[in-house]
């Protein structure tokens, strides 16, 4: 990916906390093999941040989003979501916080091929008893806020990896969560096209939602204002940082490989003038 020297600061509203993980284990038992997946985690994320969890595998960063939205419950240590304690609920009480609060964004786009993509976006909101209405009216916005206005009608196969994100984009977003949990949501990408998407986030970020990001990048972890590694189960470091402008350096990519179009057409150019 290209490179940027300049940063940028998303709004973070100090003591407004939406994440608070208090001690937090996770211990899977697999025969007679005990894993301690997580060992006494502590972690807060106040409303407006933009964080990105990395590490190794093995590192606990995937059972530790797991727990965030709601999909685990950890074995001991308190989680309180929007200030509710939502280690405590029942499967009827997390999933509608979880409804409510959370919109999910994955490596593998996980869409409906044989939908459009308004169906795809509209599908979170069947649960909630919305009329259908209402349903097209959201899903509509949330494609447009992601920049695909003219593709609403298209299906997944009719659409470019890129293309795909933004419509999990916009399914996460139609539900109009206060947080983002994004599970390596550029791995299916190439470096261009995941700085097209990591704009988005930084759009959305700029618009005040909370964004918590996991991945192995370093490059796409720059472009958010808060790093936390994790290894062994426990967090190594938790820094904040000036986050690389997305725009900037999608500028820079598409100058990049404009140039080096540019250079491969002429090399060809010129090969096919000598062959004559």
């Amino acid at each position: 990916m290209a490179t940027t020297g300049s940063s940028l600061s998303g709004s973070v509203s100090a003591g407004n906390t939406v994440i608070d993980i208090e001690k937090v284990t996770k211990v899977y038992q697999t025969g007679d093999v005990t894993v301690h997946a997580l060992r006494g985690v502590d972690l807060k994320i106040d409303r407006g941040e933009f964080v990105a969890v990395m590490g190794a595998s093995g590192s606990g960063k995937s059972t530790l989003m797991n727990i965030l939205g709601g999909l685990d419950y950890p074995t001991a240590g308190e989680y309180r979501l929007d200030g509710e304690p939502i280690s405590r609920l029942d499967s009827d009480g997390l999933a509608r916080i979880r409804n409510r609060t959370l919109g999910f964004v994955f490596q593998s786009f996980n869409l409906l091929s044989r939908t459009s993509a308004l169906e795809n976006v509209e599908l979170p909101l069947l649960y909630g008893d919305i009329p259908a209405r209402e349903r097209h009216h959201r899903a509509a916005e949330a494609l447009s806020q992601v920049g695909l206005a003219n593709r609403m009608d298209h299906h997944p196969n009719q659409m470019s990896g890129g293309q795909q994100q933004r419509v999990a984009i916009a399914r996460a977003l139609v539900t109009r969560p206060k947080v983002i949990l994004a599970d390596e949501p550029t791995g299916n990408l190439d470096s261009e096209t995941s700085v097209e998407v990591m704009t988005l986030f930084q759009e959305l970020w700029r618009g005040g939602i909370t964004i918590v990001l996991v991945t192995h990048e370093p490059d796409v972890a720059a472009f958010a204002g808060r790093v936390v590694n994790m290894k062994d189960g426990r967090v190594k470091s938790d820094r904040r940082q000036g986050a690389r402008d997305a725009r900037e350096a999608l500028a820079v990519a598409i100058a990049q490989r404009q140039q080096e179009q540019s250079e491969e057409a002429e090399h060809a150019d010129g090969a096919h003038k000598e062959a004559g």
